[in-house]
């Protein structure tokens, strides 16, 4: 049941008080304060500031649009299932503390999203653009899908065309139908970073039919120390990275389950890059079990699936990102240096 509400925006947060206003008041503005939009702040068990009391805050303020919910620690992962939990909108996006939602961008999205209910037409999954905010060069990188899906059309995985390895549908471009999520769940491990591949990841497949509004909606903040996807920050927590990449890969068997070959193709090449990471970072590690681990990694994929592990082994990603030798371990970490100058993706 939906209560009148369009869409639900679930906002995880830990230790989130410095700058979760901004991500608030930007869904509020760029709304129009309409009552139509929940926004369910989720505090997941914060320690070191009053990210909590400043949830109830904007509650307070606003009662018929925010919902401030508090839990224990459990991780991302069970942030984003509390805001899901407590959704009442037909569609759900998780937008994170410390990123914001374009105003223009926003307007137009919420007018799509209620002329599909009006219309009572299902759309399962809306894709829009984001933007990765680079604060220490002030630059930005905008990640579209103008050559790869028909815009303003209601199209299924049969109709998309090619994506290159920079546009995968990460979580900063997925708005769900909120029942996609609910039916049959989303795996998400506790105290668990990363999780934000399996969001984007898992639920596809029950997605039927799907939409792409080329707009710059999500603001994707890069540039803190202590943020996930920095590099540094992403080589301490490799197991993580594996462990999130298990669980991918024992979510389908992706030729056997998948019977569209687009969609099959897709979630391929975004597979055969997790598994790539989890050979670089494993590489640039200093841990001393972390390579035994990515290669064990490696040998449950040949054993759960020689078609999936032939294609993320031996296609030219695998074959580049896991060189024998340490001339072959330096060129691996060189490619990736360059993609990570192409890309900017931390």
């Amino acid at each position: 049941m939906t209560t009148g509400k369009t869409i639900t925006f679930g906002i995880p947060c830990y230790n989130s008080a410095e700058y979760m206003d901004h991500c608030i008041s930007s869904i509020l503005e760029g709304s129009d304060y309409a009552e139509d939009v929940q926004i369910v702040v989720v505090d997941d068990g914060s320690t070191k500031d009053n990210t909590y009391e400043k949830a109830l805050e904007w509650q307070n303020r606003y009662p018929n649009i925010v919902e401030a919910v508090h839990q224990e620690n459990g991780g991302h992962g069970m942030a984003v299932l509390a805001a899901l939990e407590h959704a009442k909108g037909l569609y759900f996006k998780i937008v994170d503390s410390d990123d914001w939602l374009d105003d223009d961008a926003l307007s137009k999205l919420l007018s799509t999203l209620r002329d599909f209910e009006w219309r009572d037409m299902r759309v399962d999954l809306v894709i829009t653009n984001y933007v990765y905010e680079h604060v220490e060069d002030n630059t930005q990188n905008v990640i579209d899908y103008k050559y790869v899906l028909k815009r303003n059309k209601v199209i299924t995985w049969d109709k998309i065309g090619h994506f290159n390895m920079a546009q995968n549908l990460l979580m900063h471009s997925l708005c769900y139908r909120t029942d996609i999520l609910r039916d049959g769940g989303v795996p998400m491990p506790a105290h668990t970073f990363y999780v934000d591949n399996i969001y984007a990841y898992v639920p596809l497949p029950r997605c039927k039919t799907l939409y792409y509004l080329d707009v710059d909606l999500y603001r994707y903040f890069i540039g803190r120390d202590d943020q996930s996807v920095n590099e540094k920050v992403m080589v301490g927590r490799i197991d993580q990275q594996l462990r999130i990449t298990r669980i991918m890969m024992d979510a389908y068997h992706l030729y056997d389950d998948i019977e569209t070959p687009e969609l099959r193709s897709y979630m391929i090449g975004y597979f055969t890059l997790m598994m790539a990471a989890c050979s670089v970072f494993s590489r640039m590690s200093d841990k001393p079990d972390a390579m035994a681990n990515c290669d064990e990694l490696w040998s449950h994929l040949k054993e759960y699936d020689k078609r999936m592990y032939r294609r993320a082994r031996m296609g030219i990603v695998g074959i580049a990102t896991n060189l024998p030798t340490k001339v072959g371990e330096k060129f691996t970490l060189g490619i990736y240096r360059i993609a990570s100058k192409l890309v900017k993706f931390n």
